[in-house]
């Protein structure tokens, strides 16, 4: 598994943010918004999954459409990711998730998602960074989510990149958003066989891809 610096991180998602800017057709781009694409929706196999757990929060969540291979967004029943990994959800007793899904298999690389929701909170969680200087361990609170570097837009949706994560967002890049009230995030693992420019494009598509599941019990 090949791990990027938080320095290269940073370097990478900036150029990134710059090259995303660059280049575009405007004959392309005029056709591309003369079709209008149909709004996304949750597969029906993965909807019960993400339906259960807007319910079990009482609060919005939200389902992507699309998740890069081999990982599939059904989070409940049995699955299986290429037989290499699965789905974990986790709730915490202030109704915030976390939904990961992973793939991993020896010599090939891994594939990792990360879904998170915060209800009734828009500010970013701290998390508690540890480390060893001069032989001993040290702890100070941190941002969960850090080193922000600018924003991205999908389909309505405004979210902020950050390259400098933690526990189990740690060497990926995230995009976090707000809305009603709530702080929601996608981040993807930085890890072979994908590069970085393909789990940004990854993250842009899974944005895209975004459908609220609104609580019906």
């Amino acid at each position: 598994m090949t791990k990027l610096t938080l320095a290269s991180l940073s370097i990478l998602a900036a150029a990134a943010l710059v090259t995303a800017g660059c280049g575009a057709d405007m004959s392309t781009s005029s056709k591309a918004a003369a079709r209008k694409p149909a709004a996304p929706t949750c597969p029906a196999t993965w909807r019960p999954g993400w339906q259960q757990l807007a319910n079990r929060i009482h609060a919005p969540v939200y389902c992507p459409a699309w998740v890069p291979s081999p990982l599939t967004g059904q989070i409940v029943g049995q699955v299986s990711f290429a037989g290499g990994g699965g789905p974990a959800v986790s709730v915490s007793k202030d109704r915030s998730y976390l939904v990961s899904l992973a793939w991993a298999e020896p010599q090939t690389g891994e594939v990792h998602v990360n879904l998170r929701g915060y209800p009734g909170r828009t500010k970013v969680p701290i998390c508690i960074s540890q480390d060893y200087n001069n032989g001993k361990l040290t702890s100070k609170p941190v941002p969960c989510f850090d080193d922000a570097r600018g924003t991205v837009h999908e389909r309505g949706i405004t979210a902020t990149v950050y390259t400098v994560n933690q526990d189990a967002d740690l060497w990926h890049v995230l995009y976090a958003w707000h809305y009603r009230g709530g702080l929601y995030s996608v981040s993807e693992h930085i890890a072979l066989p994908l590069t970085y420019k393909m789990v940004i494009a990854n993250l842009h598509r899974m944005l895209r891809d975004m459908v609220l599941i609104n609580p019906t019990a």
